[in-house]
């Protein structure tokens, strides 16, 4: 079967998360990514938080599969000419250098543009236009600037950032998206143009119930938050919720058999309005399906603190999984809180594809996330990430057509890494 982004070429001029995310999953769709790299350094990402002496991080084997390396003296006036080349035989340039940089670099949008009047140039940025936009950014400045981390967290704590990568590796699935688009855009027009994602502008969008929060705070106290039940006040801007479930149906963390030693001993549950009464009947509390301020959804709001109480006292005395295997029956909305190990020991992840099992030839086999979108016709392989400069060669000769004479030239001229012929 045919992959989807088959023919597909993909300059990767991008470096650390948010951008190898994008790029990758074109990569898993089938596009030809040439990742392009330093001399003798490579992604920063590759010497970062090593856990093998000799081999690339997994920070970097993990974001980085599917791709094809080449080391690029991008500031050497031969490394630009090559540069130059693959802008010509390339579809989409994806960067998340610092504001500015490919500009001095002399590869500007318009310069970009004119070189491939087809090409989309898509680029990631901490901040959009405006009073911050040269300011670095990192994945938790991203949650903070985003509005997440003012929302994360209990209301009598600190703002918490949380451990999913919305910042990073949410701006990356953004870009593809955009990239995607463009793509076919550009196949009704014939014209490549810029996209372009700032992260905060990324943490916003998936933290825009927050935001519906804050609007709806002119109408009153948001009752479906813990404290409007405990009586504390509201102030001017969207609180911490601790693990209400942000939505309509009230939600908690509630823990299970086994919490006192192990930390991931918990479940989430929701009370949703359609279950209430199996709900009732499952903990003991039948009498709530009709008595006053129980039996309607509005008349619960200020007693989610007894109704949950109760709920937790029946989930202590259930494993996580006796939890779900008894609430699932009855379409009661309940999850484990399952654990990163837990996770990596699930088979079934294997067999979707959600999780792979990868080889390497310097650090061996390892687990890596596989593509979470699944496409019934078009199959995605998740091949390992390359070593540094591994495809140089391959790139200069197979894409950019250089006989061995250019090549030699290149080589001698310090635009590119070593290069083994053999």
């Amino acid at each position: 079967m045919m992959k989807a982004l088959e023919g597909v070429k993909v300059l990767d001029f991008t470096h650390v998360q948010s951008g190898p995310t994008c790029t990758q999953i074109l990569g898993w769709f089938g596009a030809d990514v040439i990742k392009v790299e330093r001399p003798g350094v490579g992604d920063a990402t590759r010497k970062q938080l090593i856990d093998k002496p000799g081999a690339d991080s997994l920070y970097f084997t993990m974001l980085n599969h599917n791709k094809r390396s080449i080391e690029l003296n991008s500031k050497n006036e031969t490394g630009k000419e090559v540069l130059t080349r693959l802008i010509k035989e390339c579809d989409v340039l994806v960067e998340n250098f610092a504001p500015g940089a490919l500009d001095r670099m002399g590869f500007s949008w318009e310069r970009v543009h004119e070189i491939n009047p087809r090409i989309i140039m898509a680029s990631i940025k901490g901040f959009g236009p405006g009073k911050y936009e040269d300011c670095k950014v990192y994945e938790n400045v991203a949650q903070c600037a985003g509005g997440s981390a003012s929302t994360t967290g209990f209301l009598d704590g600190p703002p918490l950032v949380t451990g999913a990568q919305i910042g990073d590796s949410g701006t990356g699935l953004h870009l593809c998206l955009g990239i995607v688009t463009a793509l076919f855009h550009r196949e009704k027009s014939g014209v490549g143009q810029r996209v372009s994602v700032a992260m905060q502008d990324s943490v916003l969008n998936l933290a825009r119930v927050k935001m519906r929060d804050q609007q709806r705070l002119d109408a009153g106290p948001l009752k479906e938050y813990s404290q409007f039940g405990e009586g504390i006040p509201f102030g001017e801007a969207t609180p911490r919720a601790g693990n209400d479930s942000g939505g309509g149906q009230p939600g908690r963390i509630l823990k299970c058999k086994g919490w006192e030693t192990d930390p991931n001993a918990y479940t989430y549950f929701i009370i949703q309005a359609a279950v209430w009464e199996k709900v009732c009947d499952l903990i003991g509390e039948p009498n709530w399906k009709t008595d006053d301020g129980f039996a309607s959804p509005p008349e619960r709001l200020d007693k989610l603190n007894q109704i949950f109480e109760r709920i937790e006292a029946w989930t202590m005395t259930k494993t996580k999984f006796e939890v779900m295997d008894l609430c699932n029956p009855l379409d009661i909305p309940v999850g484990p809180i399952l654990s990163m190990k837990e996770i990596a020991e699930d088979e079934g992840l294997y067999d979707t594809g959600t999780l792979v099992k990868v080889d390497h030839p310097e650090r061996g086999e390892y687990i890596s996330v596989g593509c979470p979108i699944k496409l019934s016709a078009s199959p995605v392989d998740v091949t390992r990430s390359p070593l540094l400069g591994e495809h140089t060669l391959e790139i200069l000769k197979d894409v950019l057509h250089y006989d061995d004479s250019e090549i030699n030239n290149i080589v001698s001229s310090g635009a590119v890494g070593e290069v083994n012929k053999s």
